[in-house]
């Protein structure tokens, strides 16, 4: 690989944005694409399809066979709320190869004692979500049922473009919250990117059932790819 290429992806990796190195099998030559170019790129659904399953593999074009080397960074998963279903949903989020992040002010439920091994911050949202580089490979889910912090956790997730946003509640509850977030001077299409409620229909119950609804969602949102509009 031409140092050229490696200092860009090593860029694009410290700015967590996705690339991908195309090589041509026959001749050998590599080329970058940068995820702010794919949309223009000749090779665009392919290269689409690769950073959605982020996996590396060979694939067939009309120029001839291409290897794809994806550089996609590591999902992150950050809840606001150290409550029942979090205890679930965090370690099946690292099982899934997410960073995750618990945020939640009370510091009778965010204890190292309850979440042993997850990183738990006991701030508020203003404080705890600036510098966790919330981004568009975060997916963020909203537990606590607590407007005063959940309210300005989606605010904050909404304005970083995050792939993933849910929010616990009822049809009711999240009513509640669109009529708050629009007197906060939240638009209807920043509204509707919430998941709410939260979690695929599968029925689920329990706190641990209502985690494995969430984690599903999530990953259906990062891994298919969008319905045209």
């Amino acid at each position: 690989m031409k140092l050229d290429i490696l200092h860009a992806i090593n860029a694009e990796r410290a700015a967590r944005r996705a690339a991908v190195v195309v090589t041509d099998v026959a001749s050998g030559t590599q080329r970058l694409v940068k995820a702010a170019d794919i949309a223009k790129d000749p090779l665009k659904e392919l290269l689409e399809k690769r950073v959605r399953m982020a996996k590396s593999g060979m694939e067939e074009t009309p120029q001839g066979r291409v290897f794809l080397t994806v550089h996609v960074p590591s999902p992150q998963l950050v809840i606001t709320g150290a409550v029942h279903i979090s205890q679930t949903l965090a370690p099946m989020g690292q099982m899934l190869g997410y960073d995750v992040t618990i945020v939640d002010p009370r510091t009778a439920f965010a204890s190292i004692e309850r979440f042993p091994d997850v990183k738990v911050i006991a701030e508020w949202p203003d404080v705890a979500l600036p510098p966790l580089n919330v981004d568009r490979y975060t997916a963020f889910a909203a537990l606590t049922h607590d407007p005063k912090i959940d309210d300005p956790a989606l605010k904050h997730a909404l304005a970083r473009d995050c792939f993933y946003i849910g929010a616990l509640g009822s049809k009711k509850t999240h009513a509640r919250r669109v009529t708050r977030l629009k007197e906060a001077g939240l638009s209807d299409a920043d509204i509707a990117r919430i998941h709410a409620p939260i979690g695929l229909a599968i029925g689920a119950v329990s706190p641990a059932e209502i985690a494995v609804a969430i984690m599903a969602e999530i990953t259906e949102r990062l891994r298919k790819k969008p319905e045209a509009a």
